[in-house]
Order: C-alpha cells, then structure tokens, then sequence
C-alpha cells in the first residue's frame, strides 16, 4: 500500500488553484492518499482513496513510510528532479512531514471526509462534485495502467464533475518519460464530448512534469 502525503502548499502550484475557484465549491480529491489537502481547504472537499480502507494507525505508519520510499524513488533518479520550488531539500521535508500529521489528525476527526473509493469506479452520484483533482495516479503510473483503464478512469471522474477534472501530472513517475498514450487518449474524450486542455502549472520539481490535463464536466461538454 503506497501513501503519499502532500500539502494544500503543493496541491495549489500542482493543479494551478485560484482562491475564487475553490470558494464555495465542493472538491473531490480522488486517491489522495495522505495528502492534507482535505484537512487544511476551508471548502467542503472530499478524499477518496482505497487505503482509508484501512485502519487510522495503518494509515499513518504508511503514510510516513511512503515519504521514506518516495525520498528513495527520487535519490534514485536525481537527475530528473529540481528543488527550485521547494527551495531546499528540508523545506520539502518538513512540507511532507507535516502533511502526515494533519492528514492523520483530521481523519480522525472528520473521517467522514475520508471515502474508501478506487477508480475507475467511484461511489458518487453525477455531478457530485464542482472539481475533480487526481495527483500521482493517472498517467504516473502508465507503465501498470494502460490507455483503456486511463480512459474509463477519466470518464469516471468526469461523470461525477459538473465543472472540470484536473489531473497532475502527465509523465511517468521516476523517469519523468512522455506517456505514449496521451495524445490518443484526449482524441477519445474529446469524442466522447468533453473538451481538454494541457496547462502549464507553476509547480516544478520532476523535470518536464509541469503541465496538468483539464477534463471538461459535465456542465462544460462540447
């Protein structure tokens, strides 16, 4: 079980989030792991991840153990990361760190929050939600998914949108390599009616990793 946890700081430069986007909304923040961003988002937002399966304490020893292997996996491949947006190595550290903790606090305060979910089947109605975000799944793990799961897995969050998807970013973990997929795979959700667009994002740290993919809802089909 992989648990990774990043911090609303993060979540804000990743998917490009304006203060007047997320006012009001309701926030789906699908397989979100130990991100905090849940906990610290004034908004109603939901976290959706098929770890909250799992009891609060296993949830917490593999959300520390997943920033242990997530520091490893980057050691590994550090000619593909840059720290300009972290500043140092620490600064992102003490981010991630104390992304855990709030991240555990708040699942025990409001667990309700916290959904035991997996795509690409989601238990939500259509148009649950205002914004869909999806970081570190699709697209990052391309090498184990392949282009038809991609497909149903955006089409999912999509169906329950009503304004758009976000999903950061779109290379391959590690390696920070195109996925081939991509360019066919937004042909095929612009066919299915829902326009996307590749914006470029102001977070950097894997190199070539800063453009995200904006999925129109279903209150913006074409």
């Amino acid at each position: 079980m992989l648990v990774t946890s990043r911090s609303a700081a993060e979540y804000h430069a990743m998917f490009d989030l304006a203060p007047e986007e997320l006012a009001g909304a309701r926030v789906l923040d699908c397989c979100a792991g130990g991100s905090s961003f849940t906990a610290e988002t004034p908004t109603f937002v939901v976290a959706a991840d098929p770890a909250y399966a799992a009891g609060r304490s296993v949830l917490a020893a593999a959300a520390h153990q997943g920033r242990v292997d997530g520091d490893r996996m980057i050691e590994d491949n550090a000619d593909r990361f840059e720290w300009t947006w972290y500043g140092t190595r620490s600064r992102r550290t003490a981010m991630r760190v104390g992304a855990v903790e709030r991240f555990v606090a708040d699942l025990g305060a409001r667990p309700s929050r916290y959904v035991a979910a997996a795509l690409p089947d989601l238990p939500f109605a259509d148009d649950s939600f205002d914004l869909v975000l999806c970081s570190h799944l699709l697209f990052t793990w391309a090498n184990q998914f392949d282009q038809r799961w991609h497909r149903r897995a955006v089409l999912e969050m999509a169906r329950v949108a009503r304004r758009e998807v976000r999903v950061f970013p779109l290379v391959l973990q590690g390696t920070g390599e195109p996925v081939p997929f991509l360019p066919a795979l937004c042909e095929e959700l612009e066919a299915a009616g829902h326009r996307t667009e590749q914006r470029k994002v102001p977070y950097r740290f894997q190199r070539g990793a800063n453009h995200m993919l904006i999925v129109a809802g279903s209150s913006a089909r074409v």
